[in-house]
């Protein structure tokens, strides 16, 4: 099972993913300022409601009903949006730790197979002189 996760991130473009983790990192940020900034009042474009049909659906007091009912809507609707952008502001902020934190850990085990040849070719050699 290791060895099929080791295929898959062995074929992962490993540099173009720490290229781009600071992109991603700030177009969420981005979208978290533009969505967060503004306000829940944002009035709906024309002709996107529903004309009723009926006079009587047409009387002030129904009509004010639907106002406030669809301004509750799209008060949901922008809570929705400001938390769904909240989340993936937070994605990216760890795929960014995660890329690091990966990147850091390839060094790492550059280092320690560097060593480790290093300490094999001291090995051979001495076994070599005792022989």
């Amino acid at each position: 099972m290791a060895i099929g996760w080791l295929t898959v991130l062995s074929h992962v473009p490993w540099t173009e993913v720490i290229n781009n983790a600071p992109k991603v990192a700030e177009g969420a940020k981005k979208l978290w300022k533009s969505v967060s900034g503004k306000s829940a009042e944002t009035p709906a474009p024309r002709g996107a409601s529903q004309v009723p049909a009926s006079a009587e659906a047409l009387s002030p007091v129904a009509m004010e009903a639907r106002i406030r009912e669809l301004e509750g809507v799209v008060d949901e609707l922008h809570t929705q949006m400001v938390a769904s952008s909240e989340l993936m502001k937070q994605l990216a902020e760890q795929n960014t730790q995660l890329v690091q934190r990966i990147e850091a850990n390839r060094v790492r085990t550059l280092w320690l197979a560097a060593l480790s040849v290093a300490g094999l070719v001291v090995a051979v050699v001495a076994l070599s002189n005792q022989a």
